[in-house]
């Protein structure tokens, strides 16, 4: 069983810490849905993930997946439930917790890719929103998500737990001005729609309009104060979700699914689809 005070250990514990994400471009993904996806995802040709630290309850668990991550050439390390409650950080550790490679595609690959969905996450800064729009984005079928400059670390921990395994699915760009998406993007034949819910354009409206059936990116905003006048104005169109009740508004993330899967619903009219389950 490895020591709490092993090097090994204390690497790990110090990817809590941006900086330190940024210098070693390695970040923790905690619990069997993620580590499973961690396993199962390649980053450059190179495996993703390249630690797993486990108790041994977990490792009695989920056997397949412990071989499966040792398979792929992850080094693996028993450690006490302490050791896995200080490395996950959160309230009830599940006993895995993967040190993966940073795995974000350049914005360029992404943009020549000529996707289809597209989510821009543009001042986002709570990393539990972020890693959930991600989720939206991903159970949608969108092409991508892209996190601007002034956004919340992809790699924030919390960020990682709330895609629940998603941003292994799908491209993420990050760090890229918001001028240099829009411009990319639209270059690649995409329509840009900002949501704001005090949008000009109305979401159903749209949808009436026939509007949404074509290669769309969406920008998404800040928590509290939504998207600044100037990331507005460079969109094709100021969009609001109709709010029919007495809601004062929709949260980031609500706005974020309803707004996706309209496009998603839009696109693929003449297809099917597949069943949604809740967790």
């Amino acid at each position: 069983m490895i020591s709490p005070r092993s090097p090994r250990v204390a690497a790990a514990r110090r990817l809590a810490r941006r900086n330190f994400r940024s210098k070693e471009r390695r970040f923790i993904a905690e619990g069997p849905q993620a580590v499973r996806e961690a396993v199962a995802h390649r980053t450059g040709g190179e495996p993703t993930l390249t630690e797993l630290f486990t108790t041994a309850e977990a490792a009695e668990r989920y056997p397949d997946l412990v071989a499966a991550a040792r398979g792929s050439g992850a080094r693996i390390h028993t450690a006490s439930a302490e050791v896995l409650a200080d490395l996950s950080q959160t309230v009830t550790p599940q006993g895995l917790v993967g040190v993966c490679r940073f795995l974000d595609s350049p914005f360029e690959e992404i943009a020549a890719a000529r996707p289809r969905l597209v989510a821009v996450l543009a001042n986002v800064r709570d990393p539990g929103n972020a890693g959930t729009v991600l989720r939206c984005a991903d159970a949608a079928g969108a092409d991508a998500v892209v996190l601007t400059d002034a956004s919340v670390d992809l790699y924030n921990p919390k960020a990682v737990r709330a895609s629940v395994g998603s941003v292994f699915h799908l491209p993420v760009a990050v760090g890229v001005p918001v001028e240099r998406v829009v411009s990319g993007l639209r270059d690649a034949g995409l329509r840009v729609l900002a949501a704001d819910g005090a949008g000009e354009r109305d979401l159903d409206g749209e949808l009436d309009a026939g509007t949404m059936g074509g290669p769309t990116a969406w920008i998404f905003g800040n928590e509290a104060w939504g998207l600044p006048e100037e990331t507005r104005a460079l969109a094709d169109a100021v969009v609001r979700v109709p709010v029919h009740g007495k809601a004062e508004s929709l949260n980031l993330a609500t706005a974020a699914a309803v707004c996706l899967y309209a496009s998603a619903r839009a696109q693929r009219a003449s297809g099917g689809c597949r069943s949604v389950t809740f967790s």
